[in-house]
């Protein structure tokens, strides 16, 4: 197996629901395991104790398994990133989030460096950011493209 990183997102309850949501936007094959599937005592039957969303390129897993704290998940210290020169792949990305009222915090336009960005905030309070390199953009005339 090949080392590779990939967006693993608790839920507290709503996995089913934010994964198929997941599917809608990013399309892919989703496989939901839950509890009562592994004989898990002591977890509500239908909650879920792991499933994965295998999309072209990239994958996200989420499960039930962790309660929310009292105070609320709070800010994300982590977002989860496309980095991509595939415009149309992306924005469409981007477009069905907003579509299905994730809240924009950035909306995605071209930016300084010559890219076209943007951020929102999933219903379940995933912070995603959208970075669309342009030829010619400040990543490709650093050598990072």
């Amino acid at each position: 197996m090949s080392t590779s990183l990939v967006v693993y997102v608790s839920f507290a309850g709503a996995a089913r629901e934010a994964m198929t949501f997941y599917q809608s936007v990013f399309g892919g094959e989703l496989s939901i395991h839950t509890f009562s599937d592994f004989g898990i005592p002591d977890a509500p039957a239908d909650g879920v104790m792991h499933s994965e969303l295998s999309a072209d390129g990239f994958t996200i897993m989420g499960a039930d398994g962790f309660e929310e704290p009292a105070e609320g998940w709070g800010k994300s210290r982590v977002h989860a990133a496309f980095m991509s020169d595939e415009t149309d792949r992306v924005r469409g990305f981007y477009d069905r989030f907003v579509d299905r009222g994730a809240q924009v915090t950035q909306p995605l336009e071209k930016q300084v460096w010559g890219d076209l960005y943007g951020e929102i905030i999933d219903p379940w309070g995933v912070a995603w950011m959208f970075n669309i390199a342009a030829p010619g953009g400040w990543a490709e005339g650093n050598g990072e493209a």
